[in-house]
């Protein structure tokens, strides 16, 4: 598998006239279908249309979920950390097929049950390092596994998360969005606007220990922090927030529904301001500023003395102050509200109807042809429909 045969196949362009046979299209095509056949992708047999089972491939697990079982197993899998410690795509892509395996066997569903997963901040960092690496992983996924995988464009992601909140909440899901702190990107989502950013807890740490501490190994001690290094962290926030002013209508209120907010920052902000016991879960932009006026002259040892942090969650504490402190000036909000859920993107991938479409090995072929073409928001949008009478070139 080489990048300049991949190369050639990207310039194959579906629902265009029959080419001759020796012809650059012609013979990547042949080739493309060559190793989905060689992988047995095409040979699949149909699943269950009765049994669907999701998989949400997120940037430090994948947890897996069917609307037949309330099981919802998860297993660890740090594919962003690894692609930024220099991982290759093929790699992280076997670990991905064994660990779906592996959840697979804890779902006690039968054996022909259509299976689907969506990537998201991982892959798309993947896709946009090495487009041909990403689809050859994606492909031996499907063989390996049985689990068609899409890389679910930035609003997807959104989307799915609202889906998933408003559909564990209910009616206590007052605000006009949902913001969900994933690893590698952040979701503020509603029910009829959303702004995603690659800009995740882990990603933004990152950047912040590029500027501020370079050549320490992730995740970086931060603090302490001089006032005019906070200066410049606060900066460098703003810069990568200035798209999200303005983008969502006034006026936002917002929920966090993610871990790293109810269970890192929360308690740690309220232990730094004694903040008296029963007090509402809500943050205001005050005691942010609060808070990371204290903490930011603090060292390891009397940081976490003094919010009670583990320290495995104590490097990204003051990394994620800011970034909520900065979410809330970029969004205008006042405060945000806390909400404790196990949020998961599996209910919104199974209610997608456009997604479950790809599912088929046909169709999935299509998609993986359209997605080292034309790129994944493109891919998952167009109509799977077109599929059947623009299929691969056969084998002569």
């Amino acid at each position: 598998m080489t990048a300049s045969v991949f190369a050639r196949f990207s310039r194959l362009r579906l629902g265009r006239p029959a080419v001759p046979p020796s012809s650059p299209q012609r013979r990547a095509g042949r080739w493309l279908r060559g190793l989905l056949l060689g992988l047995g992708v095409l040979a699949m047999p149909p699943a269950s249309a009765d049994c669907r089972i999701a998989y949400d491939l997120g940037s430090s697990g994948i947890r897996a979920g069917s609307d037949a079982t309330p099981a919802s197993p998860k297993q660890d899998l740090p594919a962003l950390t690894r692609l930024w410690a220099g991982d290759s795509i093929a790699a992280i892509g076997t670990d991905t097929a064994a660990t779906l395996q592996q959840l697979r066997t804890q779902l006690p569903l039968a054996a022909d049950c259509a299976q689907l997963g969506a990537g998201y901040s991982a892959w798309r960092l993947a896709y946009q390092r090495d487009p041909v690496a990403t689809v050859a992983a994606l492909a031996t996924i499907r063989a390996s596994s049985g689990v068609a995988v899409l890389i679910a464009p930035q609003d997807l992601e959104g989307r799915y998360g609202y889906a998933g909140a408003r559909q564990l909440l209910g009616e206590r899901l007052q605000s006009s969005h949902i913001l969900d702190l994933g690893g590698g990107s952040l979701q503020l989502a509603g029910a009829r606007q959303s702004y995603g950013d690659a800009l995740g807890q882990k990603a933004w740490q990152k950047a912040l220990c590029s500027a501020l501490r370079p050549g320490q190994p992730l995740p970086c001690a931060l603090a302490p922090l001089s006032d005019e290094e906070l200066d410049r962290a606060r900066a460098l926030r703003d810069a990568k927030l200035a798209p999200l002013v303005g983008a969502l209508t006034a006026p936002v209120t917002l929920t966090a529904i993610s871990r790293p907010l109810s269970r890192g920052v929360l308690p740690a902000l309220q232990k730094l301001l004694a903040t008296p016991e029963g007090a509402a879960p809500e943050i205001t932009r005050g005691e942010l500023r609060a808070a990371i006026g204290r903490l930011a002259p603090l060292n390891r040892e009397a940081a976490m003395s003094t919010t009670g942090s583990p320290a495995a969650h104590l490097p990204y504490l003051l990394s994620d102050l800011l970034l909520v402190e900065g979410l809330l000036a970029a969004t205008g909000a006042a405060r945000l509200q806390i909400a404790e859920i196990e949020l998961s993107n599996v209910p919104g991938l199974l209610a997608d109807p456009q997604a479950w479409h790809w599912q088929d090995a046909t169709a999935y072929a299509c998609y993986l042809q359209r997605l080292e073409r034309d790129g994944p928001a493109a891919a998952y949008a167009s109509d799977p429909g077109s599929c059947a009478a623009t299929q691969l070139p056969r084998q002569d």
